[in-house]
């Protein structure tokens, strides 16, 4: 069984930063495209940033140079580095893993950028 668990969600004001870890269990992580979405209140969920299993990165333009994905193959997790959070990244963020057809979902956590 699949499973995806994200943590590290919480409310921070404008310019603050959180990290959020997923951790996977139940596939071989490191052949998975492992990425971050979002999806904010009356909005569709939109990607955030990708990483494949060799490294290759990819990011919403909304958030270049402000956040950061990397994996721990070791350890089957990917993280999110969100530096600079403004209101606007507040949203319900989630896990996804993906190869091929296959495609996985973590149930999300929410982040919300307020003072």
């Amino acid at each position: 069984q699949v499973q995806l668990v994200e943590f590290g969600g919480g409310l921070v004001q404008p310019g603050g930063s959180l990290r959020l870890s997923c951790a996977a269990s139940g596939i071989i992580f490191r052949l998975y495209a492992m990425g971050w979405y979002r999806q904010a209140p009356g909005k569709q969920r939109e990607l955030v940033a990708t990483m494949t299993g060799s490294g290759t990165t990819n990011y919403v333009n909304s958030v270049k140079d402000r956040f950061t994905i990397s994996r721990d193959n070791a350890k089957n997790t990917v993280y999110l580095q969100m530096n600079s959070l403004k209101p606007e990244d507040t949203a319900v963020y989630y896990c996804n893993a993906k190869r091929y057809t296959e495609n996985y979902w973590g149930q999300g956590t929410q982040v919300t950028v307020s003072s």
